[in-house]
């Protein structure tokens, strides 16, 4: 994942918010995001929900951009 790719760092609690919203099975651990780790955090989701990386990087990135632009 590139760093344009996951510029969320300010605003995660509000993206983790809206990832929650789309996957309920989602938890704060799955969802723990900590700087350079960004390829641990896509695996995490994609295990709890079964989704491919590139859907996971697509709802980061709408989340993100809905919430945070």
């Amino acid at each position: 994942m590139t760093a344009t790719t996951l510029e969320i760092k300010g605003d995660w609690n509000i993206t983790k918010g809206k990832l929650k919203q789309k996957w309920a099975k989602l938890t704060d651990n799955d969802l723990q995001y900590v700087k350079g780790q960004e390829d641990e955090l896509l695996g995490r989701i994609q295990k709890s929900t079964g989704e491919t990386r590139e859907a996971v990087e697509k709802a980061i990135k709408e989340s993100h951009s809905s919430c945070c632009s």
